[in-house]
């Protein structure tokens, strides 16, 4: 899979023609071209074959392969920028001379239509037309060569022509200089757009300060291999992903996380590529490479969203396919059928009528806009720390009806402390905190570091004998050579051992001690501070809320209840979950579900859900891989933030939408009436696609 930047595209529907192209190619095996960002992913074999195609269709693109853009050695930035005149002198000075040909044709076409001079009239007309409508025309030749009709192109080339045909040249002029104006704005309009839209992304480090043999050099990032040292001054971007080996500082996470607190680091602290060193000298081992480190990964995934299109944007295209041929045919029957049927009207006037109608027609509004809204909300997002990975995910983020939480982790802190130890058959509550301590002195699990810190003395490995997990259930060990069964309720019964109480309130941990039953430790877990608040913003947005867990049903509910979710289930197993959330999607036929997790731990039922959430996966390759959305915070509320990222920018889409038909409908209801002009036409069909792109903008805030 490569990326390629697409140089000199400015047409949404030009973007979509290469695409399409590309897809019939049996070399090619995946393609996506993302007008927003200018970009061409492609996936194949052949790139010959690639490249010729795209010169057929658009001979005026050029392919710039991105990889070998950025591996390039550090060099200072040139603080020279092409000003908007120096990027767009040809253009102004075809504009000027335009106008001012045109204003001196419309000023003397009267006194030399009727003399001898009136081939000058031709030829200042023709001049200003050419000067300014040549690119026009030369692309429309191109493509009807090549049996492609139907573009902006062939719109404006037939009703300009049919101008001329009816004698109306001052208006012929006038829309190919309204035209060229337009596109000179548009284009301002939609570099600006992109520039906002990569301005979110500019994140990535430009250097690395490499220390080798005590000398201090800088070099690109994409030079640095794990292993190497690199030394990071106050106010500036950490490179690449390492571990801190001396100093310590404050550092800034807003890029990564959207969040502005800085964090504390010291030595022997993971340190990610992206955060800005705040305060102290920091002298790092680097673990990853640069194509490898969360920065990186984070930047592929955002470019890389509109890749995944959402059915908005599928239908736009397709629309816009369909929608010009049948203009164009209405505008060729509204032309000859009333002079026919009525012997009091002319053909000028309903082929003018039909002209201005090819004239407003031009959907480049809906296709350039639509596009530019979808990135700007992932781009927007991305600054707060929320990855979406697709515009089809931001359309499922609009559906979603319920919003089902991992407890653990997710809604409480996943913090879990020893609160209370009770024996029982005449076993202390010492021994009872050494066993299972030293049964799970080898686990990852947070509840595991909580026994295991609250034992507080050291563990004699050799004591530990077999450490058996049950998957679901605990652990079987054999201590001393004491055979020890901690866990929950469910081993106590799968083991059949006698207990006297089965349903305790909180998170707990029974020990069994060679079959007999010694009693249960309480670990308690602090919900997070937002967590109350996240659902009760949910149920106002009229979203179903449901909580998985595996505690025990005491303990679900009493959370359950202090949240303020109604809908619980408890005591489930990790297939259990998978197996729970497919009865929900189930019972939700007309809307998606997402399911919030932490991480790896719930990767299957994330996996499983309409829209997967990995919640605080700063730095954890395997979450960003596995969910549509990443949170970057242990923050609940941003699924909340999610949700209305994705109707903000739903919004802003159908503004567009109903916007730019509306317009167009009204214009062609007054030129088929004979109220709109030519010059109207073409100012209405550029302001149009101007206000939309201006408007998708609003996405990024």
């Amino acid at each position: 899979m490569k990326k390629y930047q697409l140089k000199n595209i400015d047409c949404a529907l030009c973007a979509k023609k290469i695409e399409d192209g590309l897809k019939k190619l049996d070399e090619v095996r995946f393609v996506s071209v993302n007008f927003a960002n200018s970009s061409l992913t492609v996936d194949t074999d052949d790139m010959l074959a690639v490249k010729r195609t795209i010169k057929e269709l658009e001979p005026d693109i050029e392919l710039i392969e991105l990889d070998t853009q950025r591996k390039v050695k550090y060099t200072l930035k040139s603080n020279s920028y092409s000003t908007v005149w120096e990027e767009n002198r040809f253009n102004i000075y075809k504009i000027i001379s335009t106008f001012i040909l045109l204003i001196i044709g419309i000023i003397f076409e009267d006194q030399i239509h009727d003399t001898p001079f009136r081939i000058l009239e031709f030829g200042i007309f023709i001049i200003a037309y050419l000067l300014s409508g040549w690119k026009v025309l030369s692309r429309a030749i191109k493509n009807i060569l090549r049996g492609r009709l139907f573009d902006e192109n062939f719109l404006m080339t037939i009703a300009t022509l049919g101008a001329f045909a009816i004698h109306q040249m001052p208006e012929a002029v006038a829309v190919m200089w309204f035209y060229v104006v337009g596109e000179l704005f548009q284009d301002l309009a939609l570099k600006r757009s992109r520039r906002s839209i990569k301005a979110l992304l500019q994140i990535r480090p430009d250097y690395a300060n490499l220390k080798v043999n005590g000398k201090v050099n800088k070099v690109s990032p994409f030079e640095v291999v794990p292993g190497q040292i690199i030394v990071v001054k106050p106010g500036e971007k950490i490179p690449l992903d390492g571990k801190i080996i001396e100093g310590n500082s404050f550092v800034n996470t807003a890029v990564l996380t959207g969040e502005s607190v800085p964090r504390s680091v010291k030595i022997n602290d993971t340190i990610l590529a992206g955060m800005i060193n705040i305060s102290g000298l920091l002298t790092i081992t680097v673990t990853k490479r640069f194509n490898e480190s969360s920065i990186s990964r984070i930047l592929e995934l955002v470019e890389n969203a509109s890749s995944k299109k959402a059915n908005t944007e599928k239908f736009i295209t397709s629309f816009a396919r369909y929608y010009t041929p049948i203009v164009v045919f209405g505008a060729l029957f509204l032309a000859v059928i009333p002079p026919l049927i009525y012997h009091d009207q002319t053909f000028n006037v309903w082929i003018y009528r039909a002209l201005v109608i090819l004239v407003i027609s031009c959907p480049c509004a809906l296709v350039i806009s639509i596009p530019l809204g979808y990135f700007g909300g992932i781009g927007g997002a991305s600054k707060k720390g929320i990855l979406i990975k697709g515009s089809n995910i931001l359309d499922a983020l609009n559906k979603i009806v319920t919003v089902v939480f991992d407890k653990t982790g997710t809604l409480t802190r996943g913090e879990f402390k020893v609160s209370e130890i009770i024996s029982a058959n005449g076993y202390m509550p010492k021994d009872i905190l050494k066993y299972a301590a030293y049964a799970e002195s080898n686990s990852n699990h947070p509840i595991a570091h909580s026994i295991v810190e609250a034992y507080d003395d050291n563990i004699q490995q050799s004591d530990i004998g077999k450490v058996e997990e049950i998957s679901g259930y605990g652990i079987h060990a054999i201590i001393n050579n004491d055979e020890i069964l901690i866990g929950n309720d469910k081993l106590l019964h799968k083991e059949n051992i006698i207990h006297d109480k089965c349903d305790v309130e909180g998170t707990v941990v029974h020990v069994a001690i060679n079959k007999n039953y010694a009693g249960y430790i309480i670990i308690s877990d602090s919900l997070k501070d937002e967590a109350s608040e996240t659902i009760k913003l949910l149920n106002k947005l009229n979203i179903n809320t449901v909580m998985l867990t595996g505690d025990n049903n005491n303990t679900a509910k009493a959370y359950a209840d202090r949240i303020g979710i109604k809908e619980y289930y408890a005591e489930l197993l990790p297939e259990e979950k998978v197996e729970q959330i497919v009865k929900i999607l189930n019972s939700s036929p007309d809307g998606k579900v997402a399911f919030v997790g932490d991480g790896i731990n719930d990767a299957p039922v994330i996996a499983r859900a309409d829209v997967g959430i990995a919640m605080g996966a700063l730095g954890s390759d395997a979450a960003i891989e596995a969910a549509d959305v990443v949170l970057m915070l242990d923050s609940p509320m941003l699924v909340v933030k999610s949700i209305e990222i994705a109707k903000r920018t739903r919004m802003i889409i159908m503004q567009n939408i109903l916007f730019a038909m509306a317009v167009k409908l009204l214009f062609i209801i007054f030129g088929t009436l004979g109220i709109a002009t030519m010059w109207e036409a073409v100012f209405g069909d550029m302001g149009v696609a101007i206000m939309a792109i201006l408007n998708s903008m609003r996405a990024l805030k």
